[in-house]
């Protein structure tokens, strides 16, 4: 462990408590002292939750460590199943109190209590948040789904499967749910359990008799789909459909499982359009830097190069498990793969790399308001503005658009910048200047002139325009026109060129660029 400012994941036990909060009816008792309870405030505050997590704190004190904390964990553990009466309990440890070695999973086991109690046992000194919800779904899964016959392979009635891997704190996890199974409804699936988001301990227990697992987010989900597979057979899907191309993939993938065919979705998709128009022409080829979990960096990664005509000149994940996977898609792209999960290291690389549009999460976004560099939040961790109002996936079709408008309003913003910087100096423009679209300003009321330019000596030379230059010219759009006009003339003026080519031009234009 160390000491840092900023941190992409907190330790595991803050994975477990996503998962717990996720649930309706499991509770989390969790060994700590008082100090880490600041972990509540992350879905109060943060995500804007109605009800604090389900998580019960033993909250010990430094005066407790010279008496029996076991016994005082055991109280903690009586209490909350008589308080809150549980379908199932999840016991463990902080990493503070994994330090005492009191053993939560045997002592709860040892009341005999007349629910589920599922131990946890998470390394915090070793693994981290992301890890932790996910070995907590798997111990949840494990514990509850009891080996038995089930009702699966109906091959007459309509295939069943599960979403698995959306958590309370994820990354618009709330809207990609809804989306996906609207998805999933109109490839003639029908939704058996999504978990743990929104499921109960009975759910989970249902999860067995579906006939196909969606997994979502393989950073909380693949682990407990790859056991079901192991041990009820059940397959699972490998594509996460974030983007056009991948959606119509996973579209594929779903009519396999399923025997149903599957119409594709990109015709009905505003955002395959809107990157074949002609905005376009500004954003072909802009650099970007990509970072974040692991599955939507490389969503990003696909989407900015094959749906968006973007070049992608950096790509990185804070998730280690998943590294294996974010350099073959950095690889594919000629790219070395950035695997940190120390910020200022990618703080570094992105003044290196210094790219037109960052993807990334918060904390690139900091990085990138520093740098004054366009930024589009496409990952955990974030902020309270990155839990909307509004609905607003990042999966499936209407992902696809609410990722065309984020990621490429601040790269069109910034061309507006552009431009208001380069009119600035102009008459019309001016500070003073009543703006166009209204009368003109009474005769009384002369707008205020700025100080008088410094004299230039008056050009020998009266150029003219070739038809060819002219006609070239017309090309660029009427409220640049006057501009370039001007421009080229003094361009040519100050080379002593008496006629103005298409050649001028350009030349000109490639002057003032730079």
């Amino acid at each position: 462990m160390k000491l840092t400012l900023w941190t992409y994941e907190g330790p595991p036990h803050v994975g477990a408590m996503r998962v717990a909060a996720s649930l309706t009816d499991v509770h989390y008792v969790l060994h700590a002292p008082q100090g880490d309870t600041y972990a509540d405030l992350l879905f109060t505050m943060i995500e804007r939750t109605t009800q604090r997590p389900p998580v019960t704190y033993t909250t010990f004190q430094a005066r407790d460590l010279g008496g029996d904390t076991a016994e005082l964990f055991k109280d903690s553990v009586r209490s909350t199943y008589e308080r809150f009466k549980p379908a199932a309990m999840l016991v463990g440890a902080s990493c503070t109190a994994e330090l005492i070695q009191d053993d939560p999973g045997g002592l709860a086991r040892a009341l005999g209590l007349p629910i589920p109690v599922i131990p946890l046992e998470l390394p915090s000194y070793q693994r981290k948040e992301n890890w932790g919800a996910s070995e907590t779904f798997y111990q949840l899964v494990r514990g509850l789904c009891a080996p038995r016959p089930t009702t699966r392979m109906t091959k007459v009635g309509q295939p069943t499967c599960n979403i698995l891997g959306p958590t309370s704190l994820g990354f618009r996890h709330r809207d990609d749910v809804g989306e996906i199974r609207r998805l999933l409804e109109s490839a003639g699936a029908t939704v058996n359990v999504v978990a743990p988001l929104g499921a109960s301990a009975a759910d989970i227990a249902r999860l067995p008799d579906a006939d196909f697992n969606v997994v979502l987010y393989p950073e909380t989900g693949l682990q407990a789909a790859q056991w079901l597979h192991r041990t009820f057979g059940q397959p699972f899907t490998r594509t996460v459909p974030i983007g056009l191309g991948a959606t119509d993939a996973f579209l594929a993938e779903v009519a396999t499982l399923t025997g149903k065919a599957v119409e594709p979705t990109a015709a009905g998709s505003r955002a395959s359009w809107y990157a074949r128009s002609v905005d376009s022409t500004y954003l072909t080829g802009k650099r970007v830097f990509i970072f974040g979990d692991a599955t939507h960096a490389i969503a990003a990664a696909r989407i900015a190069t094959r749906e968006l005509g973007f070049s992608v000149v950096g790509l990185g994940t804070y998730a280690r498990e998943f590294a294996r996977e974010v350099r073959t898609a950095a690889g594919d792209l000629g790219l070395e793969a950035l695997i940190t999960d120390d910020y200022l290291e990618v703080e570094a690389k992105i003044t290196e790399l210094q790219p037109e549009l960052v993807l990334g999460t918060q904390m690139e976004r900091h990085v990138a308001k520093r740098l004054g560099i366009p930024c589009a939040v496409i990952s955990a961790p974030i902020h309270v503005q990155d839990f909307p109002a509004r609905y607003s996936p990042q999966a499936g079709l209407e992902g696809a658009n609410v990722i065309f408008d984020t990621w490429v309003h601040p790269l069109m913003m910034g061309l507006e910048e552009h431009l208001l910087g380069m009119f600035r100096e102009d008459f019309e423009f001016a500070d003073g200047a009543r703006p166009s679209h209204l009368p003109a300003a009474p005769a009384t009321k002369p707008i205020a002139a700025g100080p008088a330019p410094a004299a230039r000596p008056s050009a020998p030379i009266t150029v003219h325009w070739t038809d060819i230059a002219e006609k070239e010219l017309q090309k660029v759009p009427f409220f640049v026109r006057g501009k370039a006009r001007r421009n080229t003339e003094t361009f040519a003026k100050e080379r002593g060129l008496e006629t103005i080519t298409i050649e001028t031009l350009y030349d000109a234009k490639a002057h003032f660029a730079r």
